[in-house]
């Protein structure tokens, strides 16, 4: 065959391809691209007086992010609840993950390390909690540390304490919900990158002399640092965007990003800043991923 027959062939097969492409990328535009753009153009228009928005550009929604204009002389000044919520969902999400991970780890390498006929039970008991609703879940943990719970009636039965802990709708009671919710997605990337793990390096470790804190730190985490980096990348995510754990165990009063562009979508009818925090909440989520795919493939190359 001719160069300029295989030529045509390869040009060919490339049109079918993106002929064949075409109704999952025209799927793609309309329901992923589509509301993106909606909510980036909604971003830069004028707050409704009854919600919706005004087509009148305006930076409004993107100012009021960070800083908060004076009803009277019309100045600006710092938005320090923003700020707050900002700190407090970064802070939470971090928490969440440092528990998740605290609590993952040594999960994930007893599964890893018993035998082969009982791994599958164990991750199967692990992933049970996907079976149930996120607000199920989210129900069952408050009704484990509310004040009547069980938590706190352990501890008083034991004689631990002598009054119920306020733990209910506060910050630690967000990060336990959150903690709970997403430790399977730690624990999960956490196992597939110890059961690959070869167990003969510990031996290798240990006949050199080194403790088991040098080879915790030497040996066994830089080789599944991958595992650890994308179950941290699943938690942190879903973490930073969390709605219904921190509606219902922060009782409204602990909001996070998400509970605030639900705010101002609804009671506060500012959509302009509802979108302007749902595109930044965006690029915080992009910024992490990217973080994680650059931590991915320097774990993957270890000359990089």
């Amino acid at each position: 065959m001719s160069s300029a027959a295989e030529e045509r062939l390869r040009r060919q097969s490339a049109r079918n391809g993106w002929l064949l492409s075409m109704p999952a990328l025209a799927l793609l535009a309309v329901a992923a691209i589509g509301p993106l753009a909606i909510i980036v153009i909604y971003s830069f228009l004028t707050p409704g007086q009854y919600g919706n928005v005004v087509w009148e550009f305006s930076w409004d929604g993107w100012v009021s992010i960070l800083f908060t204009r004076d009803i009277f002389d019309g100045t600006l000044g710092l938005a320090d609840a923003h700020l707050t919520i900002f700190w407090r969902s970064v802070k939470l999400s971090i928490l969440t993950t440092l528990v998740a991970f605290g609590l993952g780890f040594p999960t994930a390498w007893f599964i890893a390390t018993r035998p082969a006929q009982q791994r599958a039970m164990w991750l199967f008991l692990i992933t049970i909690p996907f079976w149930t609703n996120l607000l199920i879940r989210t129900f069952a943990i408050m009704e484990v540390i509310r004040a009547e719970g069980v938590l706190n009636t352990a501890l008083m039965w034991s004689g631990i304490i002598e009054r119920p802990l306020a733990i209910i709708y506060t910050d630690v009671a967000v990060l336990i919900g959150m903690a709970y919710v997403y430790l399977p997605l730690m624990v999960l990337p956490l196992f597939a990158a110890i059961d690959r793990f070869d167990m003969r390096l510990l031996e290798a470790g240990y006949d050199l002399y080194a403790s088991r804190w040098q080879v915790l730190r030497r040996v066994i985490l830089p080789i599944v640092k991958p595992g650890i980096v994308a179950g941290s990348i699943l938690v942190f995510v879903p973490s930073l965007g969390a709605y219904v754990t921190p509606r219902v165990l922060g009782g409204g009063k602990n909001m996070m990003i998400g509970n605030f562009i639900e705010l101002q979508f609804l009671a506060g009818r500012n959509w302009p800043l509802g979108a302007a925090l749902s595109v930044t909440l965006l690029v915080i989520v992009t910024a992490a991923l990217l973080v994680y795919v650059r931590a991915a493939n320097r774990g993957s190359n270890p000359h990089g």
